[in-house]
């Protein structure tokens, strides 16, 4: 059995819920990545991506400098242990329709998985596998 955590992403950016989109997207840009994951404290609250920055922010007219985090963010997040079967991870994601998932460890957040990243491991002949494989284009 593959587990999430013998693939995981281990470098995570969090930002807190109250947060502005602003700042979630500079960071975005900054670290090279799409998505950061939202928190309260330790608490995992959601995701947000730069879709949702895009989609549920921008397009709604609100405006990045004022919008929090918790404005755009899903409320329900589904987490998995870095001893999860990955494909049962996979199961989860095409279950609840995400693409990442906060690995957790006793409530605290560890890792995060990717579509992307059950694709280079397990798929590694896929396109999905080969551009989540390359360098950012950014």
């Amino acid at each position: 059995m593959t587990t999430v955590g013998e693939f995981m992403t281990t470098r995570l950016v969090t930002m807190d819920g109250n947060d502005t989109l602003m700042a979630a997207a500079q960071e975005m840009r900054d670290s090279a990545i799409g998505d950061v994951v939202v928190t309260d404290g330790d608490n995992v609250v959601g995701i947000v991506t730069d879709r949702d920055i895009t989609v549920r922010g921008v397009a709604e007219n609100m405006d990045p400098t004022a919008t929090r985090l918790n404005q755009v963010t899903s409320k329900d997040v589904v987490t998995v242990s870095q001893y999860d079967d990955a494909v049962a991870a996979a199961d989860l994601m095409r279950t609840y329709a995400v693409r990442r998932l906060p690995v957790v460890d006793d409530g605290r957040l560890v890792g995060l998985i990717s579509m992307g990243d059950l694709a280079v491991e397990r798929e590694p002949q896929s396109v999905l596998a080969d551009i989540s494989a390359d360098d950012p284009n950014n």
